[in-house]
């Protein structure tokens, strides 16, 4: 069974004290009991019955017992007119009601929690992987993983293209369908999540289904963990303080230095905006465990990775021997501040990798890349895709838009590009970096150029 079946149970036979606290209450002060008020009772014991029945538990006690408290409302229906006999049954109802409950608590398992992990990109799995890796294997733990639809989103803010990548995740990864995976009525124990915008994006939005407040409203544990790494520990304001931070219980940052900026945004945020506590105890919400990301990177092998036949055949020379591997990072931010600049350096890097004998690019751009250009720079979209179109119809370098980052950081000897918190998890191989400068475009063949 799940705990929170066995946890439902229990609410309704508290609701059942309370109401028989409170009929008692009115009792004494001359309040009559009502046959309604019993009649509900009656059907609240029988809902409680039913719910137990179908644990497939051996719960025949807990039923005797739930039958003799019906019996003891029917007593009492019959007994409205005799204020004396129904406080007598009233007592006598408090005793029933505390014994049922202590035979759930002791008689029923505790159950397993659920907990239910909602990536949205296939490519942003890495950052909630590790986690559900150490809860599916919890004995005491149900974990799920319900990759959710997500939007792109027009230049007017209305809702694009709808998107859903269940396909695209590992395959050791048991993939459940969002349509089938009820949350309202399942109401796991636990929900992680590391897209906290909700609607604030506007790039691309999940699916309103899947908005903070409506998850948090279904557990009482909504977690979130970013899906990026904050490169050198810095984090901008605006990443502090999204609608999924704002209602999460817990918030898992990378570092003791990322914790602090955040509890320094929700705090100004929260004077800013007359809602101290409204969030939480941020001291509480706030904590720095690491990220899933590291443990990611720092784990993977290359014979963890099968290559496409055209990687092999871009990588392996005719004796089976292998040449070096530039992993080329392009990312969002780089594109929307430099702009004309971003795509001539790309161009040149390019003239320049092509001719390199021993050297194969892996170019790998941001996943987001096109659909930003999309709805921020439309005026770029058609240089940038006739970029990408030559690139790919060459035939001399590696294009990799899958969703499996790590395969191209572990096949990769070197990095080059952009600054991003790609940067962050390659430090971590211990293999080059080298971060690109859009201002120095190479005039001839030489490497030693500036790229």
């Amino acid at each position: 069974m799940r705990r929170q079946e066995k946890k439902e149970i229990l609410n309704i036979i508290a609701s059942l004290e309370q109401i028989n606290r409170l009929t008692a209450t009115n009792m004494n002060a001359g309040v009559p009991v009502t046959a309604e008020v019993l009649i509900d009772c009656q059907n609240a014991a029988l809902e409680a019955g039913n719910a137990l029945e179908s644990l497939g538990e051996p719960v025949e006690e807990i039923i005797r017992a739930l039958e003799e408290y019906c019996e003891t409302l029917y007593q009492m229906s019959l007994s409205l007119d005799e204020l004396h006999s129904c406080r007598k049954l009233a007592k006598k109802i408090q005793k029933q009601l505390s014994d049922i409950k202590n035979k759930i608590i002791s008689g029923l398992p505790s159950g397993k929690k659920e907990v239910v992990f909602l990536p949205y990109k296939a490519s942003m799995w890495d950052s909630l992987e590790s986690v559900w890796q150490a809860a599916a294997e919890d004995a005491d733990c149900d974990a799920y993983v319900v990759p959710i639809p997500y939007y792109d989103k027009k230049a007017d803010g209305s809702l694009g293209e709808m998107h859903y990548e269940g396909g695209e995740y590992p395959d050791y990864v048991p993939v459940v369908s969002w349509k089938e995976y009820d949350i309202a009525r399942r109401r796991p124990d636990a929900i992680y999540i590391h897209n906290p915008y909700d609607d604030w994006n506007y790039v691309t939005t999940v699916h309103p289904d899947f908005y903070a407040p409506r998850l948090r409203s279904f557990t009482d544990l909504l977690v979130y963990i970013p899906y990026f790494i904050a490169i050198d520990d810095e984090v901008e304001d605006h990443f502090c303080v999204a609608p999924g931070i704002l209602c999460a219980h817990k918030v898992v940052v990378q570092s003791e230095k990322v914790r602090k900026r955040y509890i320094e945004e929700l705090r100004r945020f929260e004077k800013e905006n007359h809602c101290q506590g409204k969030f939480g105890d941020i001291e509480e919400k706030i904590t720095a465990l690491g990220s899933p990301k590291f443990d990611k990177v720092r784990s993977a092998k290359r014979d963890e990775y099968e290559l496409p036949e055209e990687w092999k055949n871009q990588i392996r020379r005719p004796d089976g021997s292998v040449k070096k591997v530039i992993f080329y990072n392009t990312t969002v931010s780089s594109m929307l501040k430099q702009q004309e600049k971003m795509l001539a350096k790309i161009r040149d890097v390019f003239r320049v990798l092509q001719t390199q004998e021993d050297t194969v690019l892996l170019w790998r751009p941001h996943p987001l890349l096109k659909s930003t250009l999309r709805s921020m720079r439309p005026g770029l979209l058609a240089e940038y895709e006739q970029i990408e179109q030559e690139y790919r119809e060459g035939g001399w370098g590696i294009f990799d838009d899958s969703p499996d980052l790590y395969r191209a950081i572990t096949w990769s000897d070197a990095y080059y590009g952009d600054m991003s918190s790609v940067v962050e998890l390659y430090k971590q191989t211990g293999k080059p970096v080298m971060i690109q400068n859009t201002e120095v475009l190479c005039q001839d063949e030489d490497m030693e150029c500036g790229l």
